[in-house]
């Protein structure tokens, strides 16, 4: 008899975030028989955002999910992106083909679109607290006591922290932020704004040493995703809870009167949707403490540069919701969650490499080497370590 057909199902569990990693273990630990409510601070699930890659061991955990084929129509299917200089003139168009997107059946969707798939999965059998956030946890020897900032209380006989980089969970059981906090020396703001070049399934990249400024269109629509990256020492701690600071600090930045960049700017001053935030990672020595679980990039956050987010939460979310089904005490499910995980977590991680990519050049050499190379490649100039995409196999566990 499988083990876990002798553990009882109906624990409860609270998912606190309902972005990615939220909803994905919800949807597990429901399959595996558990009571799940899910807290988030927002009003709804979030819509919009920047493409995102789903890879690897990833692509299987979604198969598994038997949301694959809507995945596969939502794809974003670039079909060009476009490097461009400092003035910028063209250094080389290349082909998707060529860019290794799609390759192994690599999936890049926009990530509204996949929090609304995620959240269609399971909005029918979880419950959902909107609206609403942990205030704070009392985990005790027969369970976990929770206050929410609504007033109401509730206990559960585990908690899981899916809410993200700067996780309210993790602060509340571990301490701040900057323990866990390992900033990679760039920022970055992205923000949604017209369509002005006309651009269909495709990017364009503009770099000059340090600084990136992006645009993607994800179909033909009349708007695209804007991104504006740059490197900076110290990461500038008073901007990140200041809207308004934040802007002024990206617009003095990019003074650059040349491409797109003065329209950029101007959109992102005016854009409601703005995100502003560190490339960073979460790098920490445990996941858990007590009840308490962190899952996604409030555990093992790889920073957008090694464009493995989202895979990471995904296969994070099916490991720790299987080894809570096959363990009936959850100090052995969380031991082995990052005994099955972590090896793949540092793999991944490691790809962010000092974050001079051929993406995103740090120095001049950097950036006239990565040009050099496009003007005489039809591919960019190195692979990415796909091995690392792949390197867990997924676990059975029962049922799945």
């Amino acid at each position: 008899m499988n083990e876990t057909h002798r553990h009882p199902r109906n624990r409860s569990v609270l998912v606190s975030g309902a972005s990615i990693a939220g909803p994905a273990i919800a949807y597990w630990l429901h399959r595996h028989g558990f009571d799940v409510t899910v807290v988030e601070m927002a009003g709804t699930v979030r819509g919009g955002g920047y493409p995102i890659d789903i890879r690897g061991t990833a692509l299987e955990v979604v198969r598994r999910m038997n949301v694959l084929p809507q995945l596969q129509k939502a794809h974003v299917n670039t079909q060009c992106i476009t490097f461009v200089g400092a003035d910028g003139s063209t250094i080389a168009a290349l082909r998707a083909a060529n860019l290794g997107i799609g390759a192994d059946g690599d999936l890049e969707v926009q990530r509204g679109d996949l929090t609304e798939i995620l959240y269609d999965a399971v909005r029918d059998s979880v419950a959902f607290m909107f609206n609403d956030s942990i205030a704070s946890l009392d985990d005790r020897s027969d369970g976990i006591e929770v206050a929410f900032r609504s007033g109401a209380r509730r206990t559960f006989d585990v908690v899981i922290g899916a809410d993200g980089l700067h996780s309210n969970t993790r602060r509340l059981i571990l301490g701040p932020e900057e323990r866990f906090h390992h900033y990679l020396g760039a920022c970055f703001a992205g923000f949604t704004l017209p369509n002005h070049l006309g651009l269909s399934h495709e990017g364009v990249l503009w770099n000059t040493p340090g600084r990136r400024a992006a645009l993607y269109a994800a179909g033909s629509g009349r708007n695209v995703f804007g991104l504006l990256s740059f490197r900076r020492s110290d990461q500038p701690f008073d901007a990140f809870r200041n809207p308004d600071a934040q802007r002024e600090l990206v617009a003095a930045t990019f003074p650059d009167e040349s491409w797109e960049i003065p329209r950029m700017v101007a959109e992102m001053r005016a854009a409601e949707d703005l995100f502003f935030d560190a490339v960073s990672q979460i790098r920490m020595t445990n996941w858990s403490l007590g009840r308490v679980a962190l899952v996604g990039d409030a555990a093992y956050a790889p920073s957008f540069l090694t464009g493995q987010g989202t895979s990471l939460a995904l296969v994070g979310a099916y490991v720790l919701a299987g080894e809570l089904a096959a363990h009936a005490d959850h100090a052995e499910a969380f031991d082995a969650y990052d005994r099955v995980l972590r090896p793949f977590v540092t793999l991944n991680q490691e790809m962010a490499n000092g974050g001079d990519t051929e993406l995103f050049p740090a120095t001049e050499e950097s950036l006239q080497q990565r040009n050099d190379a496009l003007r005489s490649l039809s591919a960019l100039p190195s692979d990415p370590p796909r091995a690392a995409y792949s390197a867990l196999t997924l676990p059975d566990y029962e049922g799945c």
